[in-house]
């Protein structure tokens, strides 16, 4: 006999919602036992609840389903079927009450089949439910709508829209309830077409000023991009809830329309509709996007008002705002208020110190977290490895790729995306290619960080040869691609490759040049000593040149010692950009290299007046669990007294090889000796020789700059990996120079 009962093969979602089958059963009903004579001579269910075809077979003594036995035959009414189905906490139990309503004559009942594909849809088990819907010769429209949204709920969005267009063709029209669903199989695909598609379906319908269809057209339009559509769904309707302006405004805030989710966030308030939590968590979403502290304050305090304050939803996003506007410190005093902090809590306190320059906070943190019983989720790990890629600290980072192995997180793409990234900022160029080449699914941002990972590393060919591999191989480059292509030319000077690369772009990929892509060419033309170049490529541009232009031109005029063009550049950069005080520096050093003191301190002036901070030059190595910090001329070190000493030794080693301090890179018009004093307390030298009493012979000594590594400080690299035999290497704000016997990566092209 051909039953719709499912097999013991049958394959069960992962994302089931369902408890496992060891899990504690809720309250039951107890009123109903069955005869083992009424179960058909095919089927028993096995003791883990599954149904198995065994004509030998005894049901077990199930206590989901044990009752007296003499109210067996009186009472085989719906309801009954219906509150075991309620009541079902596993798909165990539901094959069990599956096979009783075989038994007892219920799988007639339609009510009974709709509550039965109801809930195997809510486990997750759709091959369950499809197996009782194909067997079933009548089916009506409610059939249709449990099946339609079982499968976009389950995320198996195609399925869910070839069973739409196959419930036209079996003569039955969509309704209100249908049309929710489908059109969220279409948001989760971002198939735009086949949402228009089933939008013309209703039009002309009742349920076309249904409210409910209306909000399901606003999320569809606004998650497949078109904004504008959401908007004229969104002013047509005849009545709006609060779902309605909920997803207008998470329609806006997802499209980067933050500032129009505001406006349409005050109209509300106008026509006097009471924000819910929901609501309030987009609108400080919105201000967070837009870096507006006032208007973050203003909805806080408006969410004190309203009493929302203690919501931990509103918490969160609140926790979020602060960082994006950062006001790190605001953040973590609400982050230690919050009594019942989730993982979102956690997640969002270690991104917002992440993102805010705190990464040693940030690693704290994840480790505190772990200490307090918060087990880390792939969102934790991937902002963990972010802080760690920022300070270039490779044993931290190691232990997070330990515990993604531990936990089973590598098969995640974007964990893999984040540990490609964080080896290659730790200069680990070999490992990041092993994790690449490891990870099974691989997307743009996964290809695009490997070949960023050959570029800021100095290996030029081999990140185009990875960009032709990924050509190859089907994947699309985007815009981040290319940034990451161009610079890699830029860092090994292939300038014929990236004028091929920045013309593709357009020609064979449809993508339009942006600010980023015009910096790296600039950049790439003025490494080269192509400076006319670079000048004219800047005047042909198709709209102003921003600051990073501009500044890549300065940044060539100092390699070269142009001053007249260094002076041109520097019009333009400060009207960009008056308070940023690395301008001021560039060209501080281009007067210098030119012996024009007068018009270095000048600039000085100029920087004090405009109130221009220049930042602070550090050098930090990872030892022992803990990062060593150091600054120029800095003496508050433990070691400091061992460092000096060790810098004494190796500047007189040097000097036997041949090295002569570069006072050039002294920015003060100052004798000969103390300059030559002051380029010894630079602080990359000082984290050098700290490594170098520190480490053990033999191994890589890794420091990190957060400015670009000065011109005597490399010379000197290049020789102390010589004569203490070590492999160094340095990340400073542009690139890794990898140093050993006395060489290094970057082959003086810099």
């Amino acid at each position: 006999m051909d039953l719709a009962v499912p097999s013991a093969s049958s394959s069960l979602h992962s994302h089931s919602p369902c408890q496992s089958s060891n899990s504690k059963q809720i309250l039951r009903p107890q009123h109903i036992h069955f005869n083992d004579e009424h179960i058909p001579p095919s089927i028993s269910t096995a003791d883990n609840g599954q149904i198995t075809k065994n004509p030998q077979a005894r049901i077990p003594n199930s206590s989901f389903l044990q009752v007296p036995r003499e109210e067996s035959n009186a009472n085989r009414g719906t309801n009954t079927c219906a509150s075991l189905l309620q009541a079902a906490t596993n798909i165990q139990q539901l094959h069990q009450i599956h096979a009783h309503m075989l038994r007892t004559g219920h799988f007639k009942n339609a009510f009974l089949i709709t509550k039965l594909l109801h809930m195997y849809s809510n486990c997750g088990s759709m091959d369950s439910a499809r197996l009782v819907f194909d067997r079933r010769k009548r089916r009506n429209a409610l059939f249709w709508n449990v099946m339609i949204r079982g499968y976009a709920r389950n995320g198996l969005c195609e399925e869910s829209l070839r069973l739409y267009y196959q419930m036209q063709q079996a003569g039955l029209h969509p309704d209100k309830f249908t049309f929710p669903s489908v059109l969220k199989a279409c948001a989760r695909l971002s198939d735009l077409q086949k949402g228009k598609e089933i939008h013309k379906d209703i039009i002309g319908t009742e349920f076309e000023w249904d409210v409910h269809v209306g909000n399901a057209l606003i999320h569809m339009y606004a998650k497949c991009g078109s904004i504008e559509d959401a908007r004229q769904v969104f002013e047509k309707m005849y009545e709006r809830n609060l779902v309605s302006w909920t997803a207008m405004f998470s329609g806006y805030v997802q499209n980067g329309f933050a500032e129009d989710a505001l406006l349409l966030f005050h109209q509300m308030q106008v026509e006097n509709l009471a924000p819910d939590s929901v609501t309030m968590v987009i609108a400080i979403q919105a201000c967070g996007h837009l870096g507006n502290l006032q208007r973050g304050q203003q909805l806080h305090g408006f969410v004190i008002r309203r009493g929302l304050d203690s919501d931990l939803n509103v918490q969160n996003s609140l926790l979020v705002m602060y960082g994006r506007v950062c006001r790190t410190e605001v953040a973590c005093k609400l982050f230690d208020k919050i009594q019942n902090r989730d993982i979102v809590s956690w997640n969002s306190m270690v991104s917002v110190y992440a993102q805010n320059g705190h990464a040693n906070e940030a690693l704290k943190l994840f480790v505190r977290m772990q200490f307090e019983g918060i087990v880390p989720d792939a969102v934790t790990i991937v902002t963990a490895l972010q802080a760690s890629a920022d300070l270039g600290v490779l044993q931290q980072g190691k232990l997070i790729h330990d515990h993604v192995i531990r936990v089973g997180f590598e098969s995640n793409v974007f964990v893999g995306n984040s540990l490609v990234d964080m080896y290659a900022k730790c200069g680990s160029v070999n490992i990041a290619r092993q994790v690449f080449d490891r990870m099974l699914q691989k997307n743009v941002i996964t290809w695009s960080a490997m070949i960023a990972a050959y570029g800021i590393n100095g290996m030029g060919q081999d990140a185009l040869a990875l960009f032709t591999e990924m050509q190859q191989s089907g994947v699309k480059p985007n815009d981040i691609t290319f940034v990451s292509v161009l610079s890699a030319c830029s860092h090994t000077g292939l300038v014929n490759e990236a004028w091929k690369y920045f013309n593709c772009m357009s020609l064979q990929y449809g993508l339009s040049p942006k600010d980023e892509h015009y910096a790296c060419m600039v950049d790439l033309l003025g490494r080269a000593g192509q400076l006319d170049e670079a000048q004219d490529f800047i005047d042909r541009m198709s709209f102003e040149p921003s600051a990073s232009v501009w500044g890549a031109l300065l940044g060539a005029c100092r390699i070269h010692h142009n001053i007249e063009l260094g002076e041109h550049v520097a019009e333009h950069l400060l009207k960009l950009d008056p308070k940023n005080a690395g301008y001021y520096v560039l060209m501080s050093n281009i007067y210098a290299a030119g012996g024009r003191w007068d018009d270095v301190e000048k600039v000085r002036t100029i920087m004090r007046d405009r109130e221009a901070v220049k930042r602070r030059a550090s050098s930090w190595i990872e030892f022992d669990g803990r990062v060593h910090s150091f600054h120029v001329g800095d003496r508050s070190h433990p070691q400091i007294d061992d460092i000096c000493a060790t810098l004494e030794v190796l500047s007189l080693q040097m000097k036997e090889v041949g090295y002569v301090p570069d006072v050039n890179f002294v920015l003060h018009d100052v004798e000969g000796e103390v300059k030559e004093s002051m380029l010894g307390s630079h602080s990359e030298k000082l984290a050098i020789a700290f490594g170098l009493i520190n480490t053990y012979p033999g191994t890589a000594i890794r420091i990190t700059k957060n400015l670009r590594v000065c011109g005597d400080c490399h010379s000197a690299t290049k020789l102390i990996s010589k004569v203490a035999k070590r492999e160094i290497i340095v990340r400073d704000a542009h690139r890794f120079h990898h140093f050993k016997d006395g060489l290094c990566s970057c082959k003086d092209y810099w």
